[in-house]
């Protein structure tokens, strides 16, 4: 295993630094504007990277994933899309519909859907029948977005993915779902490369920037993984664990969109608003920024296995969820407020 995962890092490395170079000869590059302040074209090559070596593995262990043909044809679909967005900018209604239709792919050719809710509410189990094709292809879109929304500082695509799939591989391994659980695995190690060059760790030069492609394929692979173990045959993991497998990405997601609306603007409007922003408005420095994120980004995922594991009511987990939604919810509508009272705090 320990070499199998040592040739899967040296090939997501090689294939990163190959990306790299065609990147700036094709001009996939991100510039600086007044929303990004980098020094630099960057190229945006993260998620094609990631794509190359997980489809490489995939074709050489096709036994590991159900329907992996499925799989793969889809996140090349998303990989090629995010890649034409990050060069020509597409319309995000272009993004929903391919979106929307691989999750119907999803339903219809792999059976992977959102048959029940569990027993969020404490009346039993939630069986959404029909309605759970609708729900699905919220959940689906939903979850690609969320991913998509929260890259916005460096390492932190990178972190929270690696987070999340840490968290439901060792769910599911000790489950006893190992090919799933070591799927996880490899992903995190395929993604490991990514977030070196994107710190900068390998060299300022060499920095890489994840693009559109990579994290609707990180969303999409994690939407698949968590209705797989969640809903298909004898499931390993509530589907209130997911929301806490994902709570950052949701959180910032949900409660960004929220206020865009109250203010009337399009939930899809760019700002600098995120939870990254919060942060850095508050003093933070971008390595203070992104280890604060992921630490509640584990200490989320952490809670969520606790419950799993000790079978603690799924109504308790999700009224629990809602209440650190609504609090989040509360300091973003005050963060003006708290801004500038610690600064204040600060100066005195």
């Amino acid at each position: 295993m320990f070499i199998e995962l040592g040739f899967v890092f040296f090939f997501s490395l090689t294939t990163l630094f190959t990306m790299r170079k065609i990147a700036k000869e094709i001009g996939l590059v991100d510039k600086p504007n007044e929303r990004k302040h980098h020094d630099g074209a960057i190229p945006l090559v993260g998620g094609i990277t990631i794509c190359i070596s997980f489809m490489y593995f995939l074709f050489n262990n096709p036994d590991l994933l159900p329907n992996y043909r499925l799989y793969m044809l889809s996140i090349f679909i998303l990989t090629l899309v995010g890649a034409l967005d990050d060069k020509f900018d597409l319309s995000f209604k272009i993004r929903f519909v391919i979106q929307a239709g691989l999750s119907v792919a999803m339903m219809l050719v792999a059976d992977i859907q959102l048959h029940t809710l569990g027993d969020m509410l404490g009346f039993g189990d939630i069986d959404l029948g029909v309605i759970g094709y609708l729900v699905t292809v919220i959940a689906v879109v939903g979850a690609i977005n969320a991913f998509n929304m929260v890259d916005g500082i460096d390492g932190l695509l990178g972190g929270l993915s690696m987070v999340t799939l840490g968290g439901l591989g060792f769910v599911l391994s000790v489950g006893g779902q190992s090919n799933l659980g070591y799927l996880c695995l490899v992903l995190i190690v395929i993604i490991l490369p990514y977030v070196l060059f994107n710190l900068g760790l390998l060299g300022r030069e060499r920095k890489v920037f994840m693009g559109d492609a990579g994290s609707m394929l990180i969303g999409f692979t994690v939407i698949w993984f968590l209705l797989l173990s969640s809903q298909k045959g004898e499931a390993l993991l509530r589907p209130v664990t997911a929301l806490w497998l994902i709570a950052v990405p949701l959180m910032d997601m949900a409660a960004i969109m929220i206020r865009r609306i109250r203010r009337g603007d399009s939930p899809f409007k760019p700002d600098r608003e995120h939870l990254h922003h919060i942060f850095q408005r508050l003093g933070l420095n971008n390595t203070q920024n992104l280890c604060a994120i992921c630490s509640i980004a584990i200490a989320y995922a952490a809670f969520g296995i606790y419950a799993e594991i000790v079978d603690i009511p799924e109504y308790i987990m999700l009224a629990l969820f809602l209440v650190c939604f609504f609090i989040y919810q509360l300091l973003l509508s005050k963060v003006w407020v708290i801004t500038v009272k610690l600064r204040a705090w600060r100066a005195n």
